[in-house]
């Protein structure tokens, strides 16, 4: 038996909000939609992941949803253009990654960050 995918799902009585955060912001791209449940994806593999944890490292909460991008610049001027606060960061973290947390439409805190090369 192996997992091959794990969805976090978020739940709201306006699915087609998260289209203009998930999909105008971070790029991901519709692959269902029911009227009901929206699903937005992107286009690169990874396997799946669930992590736990006591804290969000540096002194940060503990984030609901953590999404790796290429350029984490890009999208930090895209939620800050489209009016998003920015919580926490951009921060360059002694663990290799450089983030920033911001609340999706829904209340969600989200580590947005891309590994330092």
């Amino acid at each position: 038996m192996v997992v091959t995918r794990i969805v976090a799902n978020i739940a709201t009585e306006e699915p087609e909000r998260a289209s203009q955060f998930y999909g105008d912001i971070l790029g991901l791209k519709r692959v269902m939609d029911h009227g009901w449940i929206l699903t937005l994806a992107g286009e690169g593999a990874s396997a799946p992941q669930i992590s736990f944890a006591r804290h969000g490292g540096g002194g940060a909460p503990v984030p609901d949803i953590s999404i790796e991008v290429d350029d984490l610049d890009i999208i930090h001027q895209r939620v800050l253009a489209a009016g998003f606060p920015v919580e926490y960061g951009p921060a360059d973290e002694e663990w290799g990654v450089r983030r920033f947390f911001v609340r999706d439409p829904f209340g969600k805190l989200l580590n947005i960050l891309a590994h330092r090369r």
